[in-house]
């Protein structure tokens, strides 16, 4: 992500990213979501605050998004469509696969106890890092990176995880 802000920027485009509350170097409980609407609301007020410096205000204005991130930026897209002139994404987290998807008994028992103990690291997964990237440097060279969680997701965080992109699975034949 930031090799890709660096390359735009030193191509001449103006590059602003956010690290969402709980992850890379802002505040509050490593890798906790308590609502994905929040990390939403906060891009918005974020990215729309520096869109409406005069430097910025009549310029292009395009999201870029992996993963998570990719989420983060169909929805931000689909809360104000005709503020952003298009998106960039990266393999978006739009779909969980099957293949990772927690049974549905196992969904239905981790849903009924997320209000008591939304922070607990107790969802059944695979190493996400292991899955993500097949090549050893490249995996090696995310592990050694501090800044990325690689612990067990956050019981509150997968489940909004999952929702999130559940819901953006059904709507995405919205995206134009």
């Amino acid at each position: 992500k930031i090799e890709c802000g660096v390359r735009l920027a030193n191509a001449g485009y103006a590059v602003f990213g956010i690290d969402y509350e709980g992850h890379g170097r802002s505040r509050g409980a490593r890798c906790y979501i308590k609502k994905f609407e929040n990390i939403v609301n906060d891009c918005n007020e974020f990215f729309k605050s520096i869109c409406a410096e005069e430097e910025y205000r009549d310029k292009c204005r395009f999201l870029y998004g992996e993963s998570m991130g990719g989420a983060v930026a169909l929805l931000l897209h689909k809360k104000e469509p005709t503020f952003w002139n298009g998106a960039v994404l990266v393999a978006p987290m739009c779909k969980i696969s099957e293949k990772v998807k927690p049974h549905p008994l196992v969904i239905n028992v981790l849903t009924r106890v997320e209000e008591i103990i939304p922070k607990w690291k107790i969802v059944p997964t695979k190493d996400v890092i292991d899955s993500a990237f097949k090549d050893p440097v490249k995996r090696e060279e995310i592990r050694s990176n501090k800044l990325i969680y690689q612990d067990k997701p956050r019981l509150k965080t997968a489940l909004e995880m999952l929702r999130t992109s559940m819901s953006l699975e059904h709507t995405l034949h919205e995206v134009v």
